[in-house]
């Protein structure tokens, strides 16, 4: 098993931050992955947010192919999200937000836990998951606390 993890702090309520990541539709303002493909094909079914909403992507070698979905959402502290992956390897991860209180805003820790198979055990000759996508998590965290506290009430 591997995993890798990140956090931040936001300055802004937990609930606001839930909101960005619970609903797939808004991962489009503060994804790292969003500008890999200008033609990627998103397909969003289910709820809107929480429970069961699921989104569906499909784009060029950058992108890949793959499929998340929502299995559980504890609002405002905890999104856990079953991630596939379908090309360019197949792969399959829990990715967990979660979104405690932390002075006048709240820490989000980004984490992703997977199983090591024959693919990922090559990749890790020559660089590890961790090295491989925790900057990306780190992206996306900046660009989500961007996202949030741009969005902050006047």
């Amino acid at each position: 098993m591997y995993t890798v993890e990140r956090s931040t702090t936001i300055d802004a309520p937990p609930a606001r931050i839930y909101a960005q990541v619970a609903n797939f539709h808004r991962w489009r303002a503060w994804s790292p992955w969003e500008g890999l493909d200008p033609d990627l094909r998103r397909t969003y079914t289910g709820p809107d947010t929480g429970s069961g909403a699921t989104y569906a992507w499909a784009g060029n070698r950058k992108a890949g192919e793959g499929r998340m979905e929502i299995t559980e959402a504890s609002e405002p502290t905890r999104v856990s999200i079953d991630l596939q992956f379908l090309k360019p390897f197949k792969a399959r991860n829990e990715t967990v937000f979660d979104i405690r209180p932390e002075g006048s805003g709240a820490r989000v820790t980004w984490a992703m836990t997977g199983r090591r198979t024959l693919v990922t055990k090559i990749m890790g000759v020559f660089k590890s998951m961790d090295a491989m996508v925790g900057p990306d998590f780190e992206r996306g965290l900046a660009s989500l606390k961007a996202t949030v506290e741009r969005s902050a009430p006047a």
